[in-house]
């Protein structure tokens, strides 16, 4: 069993510094109690934008990384956090980073679904491959927001092995009731772990919280309010094993198929 928190933080409220603060209280709180890995929100820094300006955005191993790097490093657990990335033709990623316990880069993973109905995919690139890590024996992989729309990328990532997923989030309230039915949805349809990481809410705000864990069964295990709060979760791979082998729709699956169906519509 491995402990990670969900760190339902508040997205760009105050300055990055204060944002950065919390976050390492909350680091700390989590490693205290015994967990492994904490996940915050969608670029809960700054506050999430689907449109920045052309050249915004870091390197991967920029001070926003650095800094994350020394939270995990001074609290002594993995740490997943949100960065605007510089990308290609002027255009940021939207990219989530893993480090270690040690501060050592574990992943990198760049939004794939870019959120077109606020023109996040004219004003970012969008990434093109998926990202794994292990932390204590347990494999993870990272979606953002949007990407908890498509189930082709969560079914990707249980042919890869993944064990638990994160994603890190700064869904709406106005569509909290898909984020709560999604969720729980991709688990049980993969037989894995699934943690849904939401910035949290006030009044007025557009994002209310509502992070939610999922075991395999599709069963909810933990979830938060609307303010800012953190909340633990065991993840067990032997549950996902046994979730897999004793209902084996993965391995049922008519690959073979697929793409021939597919080339006749």
């Amino acid at each position: 069993m491995t402990k990670i928190t969900l760190a339902q933080a508040a997205g760009g409220h105050g300055s990055p510094a204060e944002r950065l603060e919390a976050a390492g209280r909350m680091a700390g709180e989590a490693a205290a109690a015994g967990a492994s890995l904490i996940c915050f929100p969608e670029q809960f820094v700054t506050g999430w934008s689907p449109k920045v300006p052309p050249g915004s955005g870091e390197p991967l191993d920029g001070p926003l990384t650095a800094a994350f790097a020394r939270i995990a490093e001074e609290n002594g657990i993995a740490v997943a956090g949100s960065i605007v990335e510089a990308g290609l033709e002027n255009r940021p990623k939207n990219t989530t980073v893993v480090l270690d316990e040690d501060g050592e880069l574990l992943a990198a993973y760049a939004k794939i679904h870019l959120f077109s109905p606020e023109g996040e995919d004219r004003y970012y690139t969008a990434g093109d491959r998926i990202a794994t890590f292990t932390v204590d024996g347990v494999k993870f992989g990272i979606a953002v927001c949007y990407d908890l729309r498509f189930p082709e990328l969560f079914r990707i990532y249980a042919i890869a092995g993944v064990e638990c997923m994160l994603v890190p989030a700064a869904w709406p309230c106005s569509r909290l009731s898909h984020w709560e039915t999604l969720l729980p949805a991709r688990a049980l349809e993969n037989r894995y772990y699934v943690t849904g990481v939401n910035t949290a809410g006030r009044p007025g705000a557009p994002c209310c919280g509502g992070s939610l864990a999922a075991d395999p069964d599709g069963t909810v295990i933990g979830r938060c309010g609307a303010g800012e709060e953190a909340i633990s979760i065991e993840v067990d791979p032997v549950a996902v094993h046994e979730a897999q082998s004793s209902l084996p729709s993965l391995s049922d699956r008519r690959s073979d198929l697929y793409h021939r169906l597919l080339s006749k519509l």
